[in-house]
């Protein structure tokens, strides 16, 4: 009886939210929630609202409320499987429709569980769910969805073949279509679509970004540049790029790709030297960001220097000499100097004070102000704002010294080991790798990038003999378990081994090796929690908000003092693009100050 009652009461508020106003219709279905002593429409119809409200974290929960308070119902767990995928979660939506398949062999829970199977590449799995879902009566379509996922799952053959992804897209396509020829033809659309979108990126990399409080002419000037830049991608390429920035680039890739491994490899970018994994939201902008100002498209651009890094630093070095510069290095810089809130200088470590008309860094936004700055001149705002600047260091660096050249599977010949070897199998290996480390832990599979510079630059070893340079990307700079310290050479073991699975015998080449941890790399290269990037490339660290909303002009904190490496806009690794910005506006703001 009491129970018939509650029913009917549910009934009638859904009956009144049908009638009502979206703020009433969430009230009254809320209430007919409550009161119900089961599972009913009113979950599903709240649920959607508040989709269409974008109050999607608020879904989520009555969804999961449903699936508390019923968990024997699976129209219950289908809701929240649909609660997950609204807030972009895959790994908890796909657990809420198994749940689901295992109350009831139902068609859509199938459908469901097979189509996430399928984006994270598990295609035996995703032709098992659309094989059950046409025996529950899923139709044709389930039917076609089998055929598909067991296409793909079947050729192992060219599967265990390296995967090389070359500067020419169309050389890239001819491989793949040996692989699948869907990737054969959506890898050619896919890189003509990033190189549009990086060339704009480039355009607005190369701006200098507004002043936010007051704009001035050139402001407005430089905005409709970057506006005519914007229309000149076309409607559909502009409507592109605000869609996909941010995006997960999980996501993004599996709108033209099928395969697995093609979709890691490429999805890799996006995350390297990033505290992201390939479903956080943002990582397409970070992706599209690596392609801008270079020509390397969906594959990305391998630059070596001959000589290595060291050689590039000393022909810059020699290039400001011969322009009248001096450098010095060995000159430990402990304070910027300030006389009524201006730089006019700096102090080093030896006591020495070199004096001058501006103060440029290139160290990180958050040690030039927290470190090198008077607290007094930066004042308590500044402080705690750069203080606050995300830095969560999560690379390391193993080099190696090798007798010989190893021999990858599936990779023969040199020319596909000049580029970069990236391990990264899948978009799911990437996700569990990134999981690890949020937990304060290296994954026992790690996502790694090697490149043997030795093969373009014999001169760096001796003959016959060559280095190889390894990324470890999400090792954390706190590690939940123990210190680094103890932790380094663990590090450097699991990535031989794990580089071991793909080129056998590479162990017993290795004459020497060296681990640089994020905690060196604060140490030994002065940055920030260990952070190449000097700052997260999240979209809240992007454009007129790096490294600071206020601060993104290159002028940084106080007059005279600028910003010029990967901390300012637009960041990134060695591309002097920073600088370039940086050296436009000292120039300028020098000129003005002799015309006064």
């Amino acid at each position: 009886m009491l129970k018939s009652l509650r029913l009917m009461i549910a009934s009638f508020a859904s009956r009144r939210a049908a009638s009502s106003s979206p703020r009433g219709a969430v009230r009254w279905h809320r209430f007919a929630c409550a009161v119900a002593p089961t599972f009913v429409p009113s979950y599903r119809a709240l649920v959607e609202l508040l989709r269409e409200q974008e109050n999607r974290w608020a879904a989520r929960a009555v969804a999961q409320e449903a699936a508390e308070r019923f968990p024997d119902n699976a129209d219950a767990w289908m809701l929240l499987g649909l609660g997950w995928q609204l807030v972009y979660r895959q790994q908890e939506a796909l657990a809420a429709f198994e749940q689901a398949l295992v109350l009831a062999e139902r068609p859509d829970a199938a459908l469901a569980a097979g189509a996430i199977y399928q984006r994270f590449g598990q295609h035996a799995d995703a032709a098992a769910r659309f094989a059950l879902a046409y025996a529950a009566g899923g139709g044709p379509e389930a039917l076609r969805l089998n055929a598909e996922a067991l296409f793909h799952a079947g050729d192992e053959a060219a599967a265990e073949q390296a995967l090389t992804l070359w500067a020419d897209p169309e050389r890239t396509a001819a491989e793949l279509r040996a692989r699948s020829p869907h990737d054969a033809e959506g890898y050619e659309r896919f890189d003509a679509r990033v190189r549009a979108l990086a060339s704009f990126l480039a355009y607005l990399y190369a701006a200098t970004p507004p002043d936010v409080k007051s704009p001035s002419f050139g402001d407005a000037m430089s905005g409709v540049r970057i506006g005519n830049a914007f229309r000149r991608l076309g409607r559909k390429a502009a409507r592109e790029a605000t869609r996909a920035m941010p995006m997960a680039i999980a996501d993004y890739v599996a709108e033209s790709l099928d395969s697995d491994a093609v979709r890691g490899a490429i999805a890799s970018r996006a995350v390297q030297y990033t505290a992201m994994g390939p479903w956080s939201a943002g990582t397409t902008a970070v992706f599209l960001g690596d392609s801008a100002g270079n020509d390397g498209g969906a594959a990305g651009q391998s630059t070596i220097a001959r000589g290595g890094p060291g050689a590039l630093a000393d022909s810059l070095a020699s290039a400001a000499a011969s322009l009248g510069a001096e450098v010095r290095t060995g000159a430990e810089v402990v304070q910027v100097l300030t006389t009524e809130h201006r730089a006019i200088g700096v102090a080093l470590a030896s006591g020495e004070e070199l004096h001058a008309r501006v103060v440029v860094s290139a160290a990180d936004p958050k040690r030039t102000i927290t470190t090198l700055l008077d607290p007094v001149v930066a004042g308590p705002e500044l402080m705690w704002r750069a203080g606050n600047i995300r830095t969560p260091g999560i690379v390391s660096k193993v080099n190696l010294a090798l007798s010989g050249l190893p021999a990858f599977a599936g990779a023969e010949g040199q020319e596909r080991l000049a580029g970069r070897i990236v391990i990264a199998p899948g978009i799911d290996y990437l996700e569990k790798a990134f999981d690890a480390s949020k937990y304060g832990r290296v994954s026992d599979e790690p996502y790694l990038e090697a490149t043997i510079p030795t093969l373009m630059d014999p001169t760096l070893a001796p003959e016959g003999a060559h280095v190889m340079s390894i990324l470890v990307q999400w090792t954390p700079y706190r590690v939940r378990e123990g210190e680094w310290e103890a932790e380094r050479e663990r590090v450097g073991d699991l990535v031989v081994r794990t580089m071991e699975q793909y080129a056998p015998g590479l162990g017993e080449l290795v004459t020497a090796r060296q681990v640089l941890t994020p905690v060196d790399l604060e140490r030994e290269y002065g940055l920030s929690g260990g952070h190449p990037l000097h700052a997260e490339p999240g979209l809240d660290q992007f454009f007129a908000w790096r490294p600071l909303l206020g601060h993104a002009r290159y002028r940084f904190g106080i007059d005279g003092l600028y910003l010029c490496g990967s901390g300012a806009h637009p960041g990134g690794g060695i591309t002097g693009a920073p600088g370039a910005n940086a050296a436009r506006v000292i120039l300028s703001d020098l000129t003005k100050r002799r015309q006064r």
